[in-house]
């Protein structure tokens, strides 16, 4: 499940003495974050996936600093000669050089430039992803300055973060709802049993809330102020009391900047379609599941991880559909990055059930 796609054997012995000389990584490469964590250190970074480059171009600002957050903060507010950009789009890359640029900037961030090799990376891919999506993948970590590269399914590292016991004889289900993709799987003895990968997640909550307010309102939001509603008043289910929140933005008749209330009800409202669209995906995952594995999921339940784990009342609302316990991963946001971080650890214990031995 795991493709490592290297271009050389290295003895064991010689790369984990090489590993001494640079710091091995997990990296959940998101649409909307990039996490990194190191082993034995837990998770060293966490900044958005945003590029600031100049307009028609993918020449990176400020010698290549203009990443992450100091990115993010240009988004919808560049003047005309530069444009901040999101170089993964539904959990894959949109656009190569820029996702190079990303990388490489993280990676030096937390390797040190004093480092004399590269480290050993695993990264995160989405499950219904091609072989040239994982090949363009790998070639952005390796011009990045990675030694050894080693591709880990999204489902795998999210279970292995939230502390499944996926390796053994029972049925584990992860449901990791990102920003571009949520990922639905029913693991047993360290495989996919039954997998789905839907591109539907958090950037298209955030659409859903655009959208509402185009309609309802007739005014025009940006990104992060969608995201700013929906993480304030979103929810999937009526929970508790309902509250409220001013919105700015730009009214669509006349042009000019207003300011509008929007409420939790609406927001729900909002968020129907893409939350439906994820709960039928789980429901189809577990109508694909062998009788076995769905008895042991009666006892074992569905866990939630990923930003969209968040969203108050999904728990409630996956539950009532499929009618398991659901329960929210501990911090959701790392549970993929941590997977990984930890799979580095365990390489040798488990790449015979997680890798397939084939160099591209």
């Amino acid at each position: 499940m795991a493709e490592p796609v290297t271009e050389t054997r290295v003895p064991v012995f010689l790369d984990n003495l090489l590993g001494l000389l640079s710091v091995d990584m997990g990296i959940d490469l998101g649409t909307c974050n990039t996490l990194v964590a190191v082993r034995g250190q837990g998770i060293v970074l966490n900044e958005p996936s945003v590029v600031a480059v100049r307009k028609g171009t993918n020449q990176v600002l400020k010698n290549g600093q203009a990443v992450g957050w100091v990115a993010k903060e240009m988004l919808g507010k560049t003047p005309g000669s530069i444009t901040a950009v999101r170089p993964l789009k539904d959990g894959v890359i949109s656009d190569f050089e820029i996702t190079e640029a990303m990388l490489g900037y993280f990676i030096r961030k937390v390797n040190g430039r004093s480092r004399i090799l590269g480290p050993r990376i695993v990264i995160s891919i989405p499950s219904g992803i091609t072989a040239v999506e994982k090949r363009a993948v790998f070639d952005s970590a390796e011009r990045a300055g990675a030694r050894r590269t080693y591709l880990l399914e999204e489902p795998v590292a999210a279970a292995i973060g939230a502390g499944l016991p996926f390796a053994e004889a029972t049925a584990s289900m992860i449901v990791d709802i990102g920003g571009g993709t949520t990922e639905v799987a029913v693991m047993s003895l360290a495989d996919i049993a039954v997998c789905e990968s839907v591109r539907v997640a958090g950037d298209d909550m955030d659409e859903a809330i655009i959208a509402y307010m185009k309609r309802t309102y007739n005014m025009m939001i940006g990104e992060q102020t969608a995201e700013r509603v929906k993480i304030a008043i979103g929810s999937a289910a009526p929970v508790g009391e309902e509250s409220s929140i001013e919105v700015r933005g730009r009214d669509m008749v006349s042009g000019l900047p207003r300011k509008t209330v929007i409420t939790s009800e609406e927001c729900r409202e909002a968020l129907v379609e893409p939350i439906n669209a994820i709960i039928e995906t789980v429901t189809r995952t577990l109508e694909r599941c062998e009788p076995e594995l769905a008895a042991d999921l009666v006892e074992n339940g569905i866990t939630l991880a990923g930003g969209g784990a968040l969203l108050r009342g999904i728990s409630e609302m996956m539950s009532e559909a499929t009618g398991l316990d659901v329960r929210v991963a501990e911090d959701p946001l790392t549970c993929v990055a941590r997977g990984t971080a930890i799979y580095l650890e365990h390489i040798e214990e488990w790449k015979a059930t997680l890798e397939n031995d084939m160099h591209m």
